[in-house]
């Protein structure tokens, strides 16, 4: 049997799959932040607790739940005619897809390194624009379903929309509990129904949003609402038997054994003297959600007291000194402790080069403790990275117009707000897993049958390494991102990052409903504005950020459709023999 006539183009396949690589580990390391940057601004989780969850949420939602059919002419982008007709060689549509890929690849790649969160969904929208401008294929301009147009203003709606759920959001939680006169007490009555607010949203989010889901209509709202209502009152119930007593043992009673793999004892925790495994040893004290890693607080007065105008009214230390910052511990500014008195010392995160690097440069090359070294300094600086702490005179003062709650409140918070990032990485790993697998496996099976396949059913093994490559590229260079979404906005904390998760939750939920292309990048970046303009002073929000972040958006798409255009005008017009 004569081989395929696409057998001589195994390079393009080659070279598509060395950018895949790029393209999903830039994919993880760009998107993954989206769900998890508010836990880590709100020292809720830090950065070695979401690498390992991210792995693990990336890969789940990849292959229990990603596409098995990749349409790898992305949401009817360009048609593909132009590769089908008769007489037309499938190599070229090889090419077109390795790069649409290789653009993808490089413009998430760059943008990931420079800090923008971008969203990766419009990266390969913009790559496969400029291969249709280079190959001569139609492109979608007009509004339909994820064309061109309705990319672009997404860069507006999508926000927007976003900002105004977040707003409401966190100004009920505001109101219904921060900032009533014992805030303590009104979260510990309303903690559970929060809890069920957010199962029933997150259900509703994975029923809908999941790539293998049937729609809304061919599942049947009945069976959609029993499934969104039995999860509400099944959280409902976890939260009165288990979270209660567990609350009230912990941050009421104030008892220092207590931690949270304690939970599953739920009404046990109501007795005098429970039965606790593995109690904590050590004084009680919970985490200060407002501090920087010096132990420094910037954020404004507490909601009992005066509303601080400025950051030095507020209480805010200005930034430690060079010398300061080299000391292990810093001591902490006396009245960030009105809300939590028995919170301890934080100590400072030592950078990776410091910690891995510095003790062993003195070791010549030929030392094993050296190799060591550096070896962990690769494989662990992305997850070591301090990117809570800014010294930056504008972000302090951002940050000290934030209103500051009670410590204890915002810790009933931490639960909701790392349930809704575990869920919205679930369910990142399942819909975007096409962007970077698509181009890929369309390019793969075309190479195999001879013929172009835009529509190609994805083998299990490339969701498998794809989803590996999602939390390893977090994993390694993810902590840009971290950095420009966490406190680089505004000041983030358990109950604003509960609130900006799932406002954004939210519109992507109504989008996928409307049939609008929006990216969790920008939904959670509008998200974050309409939180911070509950602090009712537009001062409260980086606009400097925000203006930097709005800047990668616009430049994705041609950026993506230069490099990918570029590349395959050259290749269809260069010599050969």
């Amino acid at each position: 049997m004569a081989p395929p006539i696409t057998a001589r183009y195994d390079w393009i396949l080659a070279i598509t799959s060395m950018a895949f690589v790029f393209s999903a580990a830039s994919n993880g390391a760009n998107d993954v932040a989206n769900a998890y940057a508010t836990s880590v601004a709100a020292r809720t989780l830090k950065m070695w607790h979401v690498g390992i969850l991210a792995v693990i949420t990336e890969f789940v939602g990849a292959v229990a739940l990603g596409d098995r059919v990749t349409d790898t002419i992305k949401s009817g982008i360009i048609t593909p005619d132009r590769f089908q007709a008769p007489g037309t060689n499938p190599g070229t549509f090889m090419l077109a897809m390795g790069c649409a890929e290789v653009g993808s690849a490089a413009w998430l790649t760059t943008a990931t390194f420079l800090g923008w969160p971008v969203s990766t969904t419009q990266s390969i929208i913009g790559a496969l624009v400029g291969v249709g401008f280079a190959t001569g294929a139609d492109i979608t301009w007009e509004w339909t379903g994820g064309s061109v147009s309705q990319t672009a203003a997404s860069w507006g709606v999508a926000p927007g929309i976003a900002c105004g759920f977040s707003a409401i959001i966190f100004g009920i939680l505001k109101y219904s509990v921060l900032e009533r006169d014992d805030p303590f007490k009104w979260a510990l009555r309303l903690i559970p129904w929060y809890i069920a607010l957010t199962g029933g949203i997150l259900s509703l989010f994975i029923t809908i949003e999941a790539p293998t889901a049937p729609s809304l209509e061919e599942f049947g709202a009945g069976k959609a609402t029993g499934i969104i209502l039995g999860c509400f009152f099944g959280c409902l119930l976890i939260g009165y038997v288990f979270f209660m007593p567990y609350f009230h043992r912990r941050l009421a009673k104030k008892d220092a054994r207590v931690r949270f793999y304690h939970i599953p004892l739920g009404p046990l925790l109501w007795m005098e003297n429970p039965p606790l495994y593995w109690p904590r040893e050590g004084e009680w004290h919970i985490t200060n959600h407002y501090e920087d890693a010096f132990g420094i607080v910037n954020a404004g007065g507490n909601a009992s007291g005066p509303q601080a105008g400025n950051g030095a009214a507020a209480g805010a230390l200005p930034a430690p000194d060079e010398k300061n910052a080299k000391e292990a511990d810093v001591e902490r500014n006396p009245d960030s402790l009105t809300s939590s008195p028995d919170i301890q010392p934080l100590h400072r995160i030592v950078e990776p080069e410091e910690r891995f690097l510095d003790p062993v440069r003195h070791f010549s090359w030929g030392n094993p403790k050296r190799w060591f070294a550096y070896i962990k300094y690769c494989l662990l600086q992305g997850v070591t990275r301090d990117v809570i702490t800014h010294d930056s005179a504008l972000l302090r003062d951002v940050h000290a117009r934030a209103r500051r709650y009670d410590d204890r409140v915002e810790h009933m918070w931490t639960y909701c707000q790392v349930v809704s990032a575990i869920m919205m990485s679930i369910a990142h790993g399942s819909n975007d897993v096409a962007n970077a697998v698509g181009p890929w496996a369309g390019s793969y099976h075309t190479y195999n049958s001879g013929e172009v396949n835009t529509e190609a059913e994805t083998p299990v093994w490339f969701l498998v390494i794809a989803g590996l490559l999602l939390g390893g590229g977090f994993w390694f260079y993810g902590y840009h991102i971290m950095r420009a979404l966490g406190n680089k906005i505004t000041q983030m904390s358990p109950t604003r990052g509960f609130a900006t998760e799932l406002g954004a939750a939210t519109t992507v939920l109504l989008a996928s409903r409307l049939g609008l292309p929006v990216s969790t990048t920008q939904c959670l970046t509008g998200a974050a504005v309409g939180v911070a303009l509950m602090n009712y002073d537009l001062k409260a929000i980086n606009w400097r950020q925000i203006a930097f972040i709005f800047s990668g958006w616009v430049l994705t798409l041609p950026c993506a459709g230069l490099i990918s255009g570029l590349l395959c005008v050259m290749a269809l017009n260069a010599p050969h023999f």
